[in-house]
């Protein structure tokens, strides 16, 4: 028997989704901090052996007004995002905690869906790698088996929704870093398009723009519910409008099943096996699917390795600036300064990846002419045991475990397209396995209709159940 933990137990929070706790919220029958001192509670239960919570809000922080989706929600932020009053430490201990002075303008957006902050959840130095774990310190661990990670690099987020702590959490998505840990803990998680919803600052200074800010949900109708009220906040005007997402849609679409990964790589049998089943579901709906091979060139892993090295090497240098003065690079750990310094070694081969990655979008949405959504694995083997992916496993053996590990949600981020996980089942030794939904630029609606439909069929496993 895995060591599993969560906590689900009787009390107002139940195992309600946000979409249900925000109607009992509406209706009078719970109050907003019940559901918060509830959602602390469960916190206080697990975070001790799950280590989840980066920073504990002083007190929850409740919307200003009631008129938000999801009024009195208990949720957390991923620690990339300021949050007024908490510390941005970004999961580096190269960072001082300080209290940021005001929200980012994401988390303006995400706080007016009418969510109650309760703190700030772990990721791994900046976001660079696929799992939570630290050179120094403990690491986050997995809800359906603490011996395994639980993805990265929004595990934090993901750790508290599987567990049961709150039903929503934020995470951001650089190189899959939500679609990673909704597949390693049962989640679903949609990577908006680019430009889909408002982005940070220091996202906005990049000179291509890979993160996308989003949520992970145990329900489809969560992720759904989610993006309709983050539009009613903003909506790009450029993009068609998500709107009201509440099913499976009754058109017939074209699918391309994809399995061999960008870098060659083909998926282990347990995540193959779920992406068939998936696809048996698919077109016993009516869709068509046929095989396909990889939307872009190969050469992209090494173009986003080689830009992922820019951005490793750009944490150190204006970490001063972007930090403050007591940002101290000596403490950056191994794999971000092995990234940098395999960005310095090829420095000259640096603006040829970035016009590859640039033409990385035509390419996609070229072959996207053919196809309404793309069905691929989130990852290319199942969940692994912590260690295997630490920061303190030497550079270049990692690089390759990593590069290995995550072979498809790359390129979402390259391309600005949208992609969703759901979860696919268990593994035989009960671990969650998710497939991964990809479309056209701008076109999140048909991934949660196809994703609603995969709940309704193959309704997602419960932590709770043995």
């Amino acid at each position: 028997m895995s060591d599993r933990v969560h906590a689900f137990t009787d009390d107002v929070l139940g195992d309600h989704d946000a979409v249900a706790l925000a109607e009992l919220a509406g209706s009078g029958a719970v109050r907003p901090d019940e559901l918060a001192a509830a959602a602390l509670a469960r916190a206080e239960a697990v975070n001790p052996r799950l280590n989840a919570i980066a920073h504990h809000c002083p007190a929850p922080r409740h919307a200003a007004n009631d008129s938000g989706t999801w009024y009195g929600v208990p949720a957390f932020v991923k620690d990339n995002a300021d949050v007024a009053g908490l510390p941005s430490c970004h999961g580096s201990a190269a960072i001082t905690p300080h209290p940021a002075g005001k929200d980012d303008r994401f988390t303006a957006q995400l706080l007016s869906t009418g969510i109650t902050v309760l703190g700030k959840t772990t990721m791994p130095e900046f976001g660079f790698t696929s799992t939570t774990e630290f050179e120094s310190s403990d690491p986050t661990r997995n809800p359906w088996d603490t011996g395994y990670t639980v993805g990265g690099s929004s595990g934090g987020s993901a750790a508290m929704v599987a567990a049961g702590v709150v039903p929503v959490a934020h995470g951001n998505d650089g190189g899959g870093s939500l679609r990673i840990p909704a597949a390693c803990a049962g989640l679903v998680s949609l990577k908006p398009s680019r430009f889909r919803h408002l982005d940070n600052a220091q996202a906005r200074q990049l000179p291509i723009k890979l993160v996308s800010e989003g949520v992970l949900t145990r329900s489809v109708r969560d992720q759904a519910a989610y993006h309709a009220a983050a539009e009613k906040y903003w909506r790009n005007p450029k993009l068609p409008p998500i709107g009201t997402v509440e099913g499976p849609s009754a058109r017939r679409l074209r699918i391309g099943l994809l399995t061999t990964a960008c870098n060659g790589r083909e998926p282990d049998a347990e995540t193959a096996a779920a992406v068939h089943s998936t696809a048996e579901i698919l077109e016993a709906a009516g869709h068509s699917l046929e095989p396909m091979a990889s939307p872009v060139a190969p050469s992209l892993v090494e173009d986003f390795l080689r830009y992922w090295g820019f951005l490793a090497q750009m944490s150190g240098v204006t970490g001063k600036l972007s930090h403050g003065r007591s940002f101290d690079a000596a403490r950056l750990d191994a794999f971000t300064r092995g990234l940098a310094a395999s960005f310095r070694r090829r420095l000259l081969a640096t603006p040829g990846s970035l016009y590859r990655l640039n033409k990385a979008r035509a390419d996609y949405d070229e072959v996207l002419t053919r196809y309404d959504v793309i069905l691929s694995p989130v990852l290319t083997h199942t969940t692994p045991e912590l260690g295997y992916l630490r920061p303190g496993v030497p550079f270049d053996e990692l690089l390759d475990r990593v590069t290995n590990f995550v072979g498809y949600t790359p390129i979402n981020n390259v391309t600005g397209s949208p992609s969703i996980a759901v979860p696919a089942g268990l593994t035989g030794t009960g671990l969650p396995v998710g497939v991964m939904l990809s479309g056209a630029y701008g076109d999140e609606r048909t991934l949660l209709e196809l994703a609603f439909l995969l709940e309704a069929q193959r309704p997602f496993p419960r932590i709770t159940e043995s």
